[in-house]
């Protein structure tokens, strides 16, 4: 029998993308999965397009967040507590996976040891879905050192093996899936590139790469107050981040 994944979807206000985002689950050529929708606090139409899914497919399973925060790790982390499957994977209501994103990334697990987390390439599309040929890639293996002078690892694309590192969850920071994969591979850990494009990442106005400059003050506040650096290594790695992402903002 597959290994079951368990894919992470928090919800608010998503009506506009929320079915194509589902419906890329729903159309995964790996069959073993359920799919947790945390709705935080939506007031528009996007859980009525949830429930209409979910009798489609019972893998589809709905849940309300009881305390909403504003902070997506609220939501995720409810997720992460229900979740029954070996493997956590997280999609955002309003990105899309390709159809072969499961199928392509489960088989690393078995083939390296110290894997803890797989991730992947992923491309970037419009608010009208229209792919840009603009595709961000990263590094084949990344450590904890290697992932400290930059986040290469996309959030759509990622998904980790509880039977190794246990469940992981996000910290209540801002950029919490960055912080939350440090301390996944600060303890050992790898995680392993498969090298080809899995998902759709949606660029958006309110999206976190439209907010740099707050996304720069986030970042050190997480090498000084999360990960407790020292002021010079801090420096360091937030010099080497500032570069990279400005690099990556490019494609």
């Amino acid at each position: 029998m597959a290994d079951l994944v368990s894919i992470v979807m928090p919800v608010h206000n998503a009506e506009r993308y929320i079915e194509e985002a589902i419906r890329s689950v729903m159309a995964q050529t790996y069959m073993s999965w359920e799919l947790l929708v945390i709705d935080d606090n939506s007031t528009d139409n996007s859980m009525a397009i949830v429930a209409n899914l979910a009798r489609e497919d019972a893998r589809i399973k709905i849940y309300k967040n009881p305390t909403p925060t504003g902070y997506p790790a609220t939501p995720r982390n409810m997720a992460v507590e229900l979740a029954q499957g070996r493997f956590i994977a997280f999609l955002d209501s309003d990105d899309v996976w390709l159809p072969n994103k499961l199928e392509h990334q489960i088989p690393y697990f078995s083939r390296f040891k110290k894997v803890g987390v797989v991730f992947s390439h992923y491309e970037k599309v419009d608010e009208e879905s229209k792919r840009m040929n603009r595709v961000v890639k990263a590094r084949r293996v990344t450590t904890y050192e290697k992932l400290l002078l930059g986040n290469v690892i996309g959030n759509v694309t990622a998904m980790y093996d509880t039977t190794r590192v246990g469940k992981a969850y996000f910290p209540q920071v801002r950029h919490e899936d960055y912080a939350m994969w440090l301390s996944v591979l600060k303890r050992g850990f790898v995680a392993i590139n498969t090298g080809e494009v899995v998902a759709l990442y949606r660029v958006t106005m309110n999206s976190v790469s439209a907010r740099k400059m707050r996304l720069l003050s986030w970042q050190w506040d997480i090498y000084r107050k999360v990960e407790h650096l020292s002021f010079l290594k801090s420096v360091y790695c937030y010099a080497n981040y500032a570069i990279r992402g400005f690099l990556k903002s490019l494609v």
